[in-house]
């Protein structure tokens, strides 16, 4: 591959015949992931080319972006690195169903106490967990009550809830925004104030 300044990627890869630049860059790309996700696991090598295939069309759809205030180089790796991280985190997720989650969070409520709190901390985290729980279970609709065990409580992407939930980002935002709206307002009708229930699970 030969070298060329940002100038030269840019022509090339907008000229009418940008193949070898394609080629030399997704040769790059494929190098980058194996050092940047070399160590990942799980056999992740054998998706560097689909990732690099999928970040290849978002870099060049977005030549235009690109200020120069970085090698270009450097600038499509971290485009190829979020596409690869992006990938893998929705893959973790793929075959976890909504109840499952359900089911393991239930498990983790019930899990084994932290040695070092004391029995003080451990009956205020108790009662406020079970609040929380009561909440959700009473206070939230079915949808708001699946956005928030998968998301809030066990971090999935949002892009995979929506895609299970059969709506869009936008209107999960909303369907969240609501929901921890009307959880905050419960728990302070029952007589804890967002403060005290963060003060509960504080380290220390």
């Amino acid at each position: 591959m030969r070298e060329r300044t940002n100038e030269q990627w840019l022509a090339e890869l907008r000229g009418p015949n940008p193949d070898g630049a394609l080629a030399d860059l997704y040769d790059l790309v494929v190098r980058g992931l194996g050092a940047a996700l070399g160590g990942y696991g799980g056999g992740v090598e054998a998706n560097f080319g689909d990732f690099a295939q999928e970040a290849l069309i978002k870099i060049t759809g977005n030549l235009d972006s690109f200020r120069g205030e970085s090698r270009f180089t450097t600038w499509a790796q971290k485009i190829a690195i979020n596409v690869a991280l992006t990938d893998l985190k929705r893959r973790r997720w793929r075959d976890v169903s909504l109840q499952e989650l359900f089911a393991r969070r239930e498990a983790a409520d019930r899990g084994p106490a932290d040695a070092q709190l004391t029995p003080e901390r451990l009956a205020l985290q108790s009662t406020v967990l079970q609040e929380l729980r009561r909440i959700i279970d009473e206070g939230l609709t079915d949808r708001q009550r699946e956005a928030v065990v998968a998301v809030l409580l066990e971090g999935m992407p949002i892009s995979e809830v929506a895609r299970r939930m059969g709506t869009n980002q936008n209107a999960l935002y909303k369907l969240l925004h609501d929901a921890r709206k009307k959880l905050k307002k419960r728990m302070e009708d029952t007589g804890f104030s967002l403060q005290e229930v963060l003060a509960a699970f504080e380290e220390g």
